[in-house]
Formats: structure tokens, C-alpha cells, sequence
């Protein structure tokens, strides 16, 4: 018997729609299907927009406006029209829709904690999960404009920092390099970007600004489950879209010769080898960008 890609594929798909309850007439026991739950999970979780709730369900027109009319008549939801744009709809929790939305994240944590303790591979699982995640919706990675002290971009450089730690052969230590002022990464001087996966972060970049036209780009990131998706160019064009946009002529970069990738994607997308320009005990390869 040949164990083909595509069964695989297959036997994985009948799996998740088992156990998310894909199929079931009263999702989680709350007596509606998945469809109007995840309706009612995304104005929760802070979406409003009708338009832009059903671009991230990947729902069409006719369906979310039946689940939208279906929560409404419970009175879990109302919807009004957009303030700025009448031919828009916003839809809010009622206070019954809130005790709802609250009752199935306490329901689906308890069903995720359970399906993770049963497992003696929880840890494998969670990466697959990420990686399955991440390639499922490579394109609704968006790429946000953020405070490098957010909790979003300090996750970011603690795992950047530690797989630096990982593949230097001389350990790294934050204390050591020249690391950027996080004022630096902020506009007027600067941007910090970040690659957010439906609200988790996967992939970020910094653009340490100066008193000078020129800047210098730093920890570009990509989380392991999203790479290969093109996420590495994607977070440097929005840097350089950012330093045009502060009238920054000139980017400058170093990076480590145990980072070949790094240097490959800086090469591929019209970096020049430089000299030298500073004294970071980690850097080795320096490049220049003119915009």
C-alpha cells in the first residue's frame, strides 16, 4: 500500500473537521453550527466592519448575511450603519451576544487544554499547528506598524535573539551588540514592523533612524513555522517603504556569516557589500541600499 501525499492530506482534513465540530448542528453544545459561532468569535475578538469579518471567514455575501440576520433574531448582535460610510455595517455583542462569545472561549480553551494533555507530543503538535497555521493563511499575513516595546515585537526579538544565541558558534548576548534605542525605531526617526498571523506575531524588522538621511535596518526575523512563505522580502520591502516615507536616502545592514540566508535574500534584492561601519563584535558582512 502506498501512503500517497495527498491521502495524507486527506486523512489530516477529516481529522480537524472531527475535532473542531465542523460538522456538528449545535457547535460545542451551544445549539448553533460553527459557521454563526466563528461569526460571533470575530465581532468578540474585536472585528466590526461586516465586509472585513467576512473577508477573514472566508465567507460569501449571502451566508454571512444569513448568520448575521440568524444572531441578530437571538439577540446576541446588533448591526447599524458604518459612522463614515452609510453603504458599510458594523456589527456589536449585545450584552447577551458577550455572555455568549465569553462562554465558547472558556468551551474551546477547555477543548484546546484537553486535546494538548492527551498528547505526548505536545510540543511537536503546537509547531505543525503553526506551520500548518501559517501556510493555510500566508495571505492574510499583514504586516503592522508597531511600538518596539509592545509585547507583539518583544516576542519577536526574544525568539530572534535566542536562535542567535542557537546558531553563533560564539553564543550571542543582547548587552554586547548595538542593539538599537527603541526611540530610534520610532517615527519621526524610525519604524518597527511586525508580521501578525490572525493575532499572533510570526516576523519582524526594525528601521533604526538617525539624525542623518541615512538608516540602517535591524532584526529581521521570520519565525520558523512562517518562513519559506516569502515573509523575509515582504517585511523588507515595508521597511523601505517606511524610509522613503521618512525621507531616508540610504539604508545600511550587517549581518553574521552563520546567517547565509540573510545575506542570500540581501543580495537577491539589490544590496551592495560594503566596508565596515561599525563596531558590533557580531557583525561580519555590511551592505548599503540607496533608495
Amino acid at each position: 500500500m502506498t501512503v500517497d501525499p495527498v491521502s495524507r492530506f486527506r486523512r489530516f482534513a477529516r481529522a480537524v473537521t472531527r475535532e473542531v465540530g465542523a460538522l456538528d448542528s449545535s457547535f460545542l453544545g451551544r445549539g448553533r453550527p460553527l459557521g454563526a459561532a466563528r461569526v460571533l468569535n470575530a465581532i468578540g475578538a474585536g472585528r466590526s466592519d461586516v465586509a472585513e469579518i467576512r473577508t477573514y471567514l472566508g465567507l460569501d455575501s449571502g451566508l454571512m448575511s444569513r448568520l448575521l440576520r440568524g444572531l441578530e433574531e437571538d439577540g446576541l448582535i446588533r448591526t447599524t450603519p458604518h459612522p463614515d460610510d452609510a453603504r458599510r455595517r458594523v456589527a456589536t455583542l449585545t450584552a447577551s451576544g458577550m455572555r455568549e462569545f465569553e462562554a465558547y472561549e472558556t468551551l474551546s480553551d477547555a477543548r484546546a487544554s484537553a486535546l494538548l494533555d492527551r498528547t505526548a507530543h505536545a510540543d511537536e503538535l503546537l509547531r505543525a499547528m503553526d506551520l500548518i497555521a501559517c501556510a493555510l493563511g500566508r495571505d492574510l499575513i499583514a504586516i503592522e506598524e508597531m511600538d518596539p516595546a509592545s509585547g507583539a515585537a518583544r516576542h519577536c526579538l526574544e525568539r530572534y535573539y535566542a536562535e542567535l544565541a542557537a546558531r553563533f558558534p560564539t553564543g550571542f548576548e543582547v548587552a554586547r551588540s548595538r542593539d538599537p534605542d527603541a526611540k530610534d525605531m520610532i517615527r519621526p526617526r524610525g519604524a518597527f514592523l511586525v508580521a501578525m498571523s490572525d493575532g499572533m506575531p510570526v516576523g519582524c524588522v526594525g528601521l533604526k533612524g538617525g539624525a542623518s538621511d541615512a538608516a540602517e535596518i535591524k532584526r529581521l526575523w521570520v519565525c520558523p513555522s512562517a518562513r519559506g512563505l516569502g515573509l523575509g522580502r515582504r517585511l523588507m520591502t515595508a521597511a523601505e517603504d517606511a524610509a522613503r516615507d521618512l525621507s531616508i536616502a540610504t539604508l545600511r545592514l550587517d549581518t553574521n556569516r552563520a546567517l547565509p540566508e540573510a545575506a542570500k535574500l540581501y543580495r537577491a534584492t539589490g544590496w551592495t557589500e560594503i566596508e565596515r561601519f561599525n563596531d558590533d563584535p557580531y557583525a561580519q558582512v555590511f551592505f548599503e541600499k540607496r533608495l
